[in-house]
């Protein structure tokens, strides 16, 4: 069998190839003004991430899964993970945000916060093209350019980082969705076995975390085999099902500890551990730190 000609790419591949700097694990903002005097990915190749491309002025050419699409001043288009991607044109005024991010980056960060409904428009067979209004193009580069500033590597840390970088976009999903549930209210969920699966098992996992940890469990309650479970989860979001489990109870467990009411015995309690050494080894093995430890930093960032 021959290899196949169309290129793979990482964010972290094309964070290189166009030149920028690394962000956040998972999440990257590109901002582009007349950078490119040449198309800098001139061949179809697909990507392991979600993105939203923004088209501040001038025109893009691109085509998607052999659809060509010209997107022009103040319009959008959302393009979703293994979508054969080929850039055709660039004009020279060429201004545009590009916000890309990992299915990864949505289960450890923000499948809490943001309604699945808000991904509709990724999970449609059709691709649409948005043309924004002047306050809603406004509202996106407002969005977008924070976005990019929280997320960037710099030496003067903002208190709260993650949580503005989390809300951010959290807010700019939500702001897309609803200009494409106004634009298309009949745009309909198209999503694969496996993707509904892997949602049908994030909604169970987060009313169950405390209590169930273990992969049988969830499987039992999905009615399939633990090994086909995290098969697909592991298909869909590159992680198994025990590192999804540990990766919401971390989640959940530094929550609770960035909340200085809770003693950590309490801590330990809600997360129902058996013990409170038991409950330190599972953090310290999966952040480095002590739950002590994680909340003196912790409270050094928030004063």
């Amino acid at each position: 069998m021959k290899n196949s000609t169309i290129k793979k790419h990482t964010i972290s591949d094309i964070i290189e190839i166009l030149g920028d700097s690394p962000q956040t694990d998972g999440l990257h903002v590109h901002l582009s003004k007349n950078k490119f005097e040449e198309i800098p990915l001139s061949y179809p190749f697909r990507a392991d991430n979600y993105a939203f491309l923004l088209v501040v002025s001038g025109v893009l050419k691109i085509q998607l899964n052999l659809i060509t699409y010209t997107i022009r001043s103040n319009e959008m288009i959302s393009i979703k993970p293994q979508t054969v991607t080929h850039i055709l044109e660039m004009s020279n005024d060429l201004e545009i945000i590009g916000v890309s991010f990992t299915v990864d980056f949505i289960l450890k960060n923000s499948f809490k916060k943001i309604e699945l409904n808000a991904f509709d428009f990724f999970t449609s067979n059709n691709i649409p093209k948005l043309k924004l209004l002047e306050d809603e193009m406004n509202t996106s580069v407002t969005l977008s350019r924070l976005l990019e500033k929280n997320n960037s590597f710099n030496d003067q840390k903002p208190f709260f980082k993650e949580e503005i970088i989390n809300y951010t976009f959290g807010l700019l999903m939500y702001h897309y969705a609803s200009i494409y549930k106004k634009t298309y209210p009949n745009l309909e969920a198209d999503l694969s076995r496996q993707e509904e699966l892997t949602l049908r098992f994030l909604k169970i996992l987060n009313e169950n975390l405390k209590k169930e940890r273990t992969v049988q469990f969830y499987a039992d309650v999905l009615c399939i085999t633990s090994g086909h479970l995290s098969k697909v989860l592991k298909e869909v979001s590159g992680k198994t099902a025990n590192q999804l489990i540990d990766d919401a109870v971390i989640m959940e467990a530094k929550i609770l500890l960035g909340n200085p009411s809770l003693t950590i015995a309490e801590v330990t309690y809600e997360l129902q551990f058996s013990n409170q050494s038991f409950f330190g080894k599972f953090f310290k093995k999966h952040t480095g730190f002590s739950p002590s430890e994680f909340r003196k930093t912790h409270k050094t960032i928030s004063l």
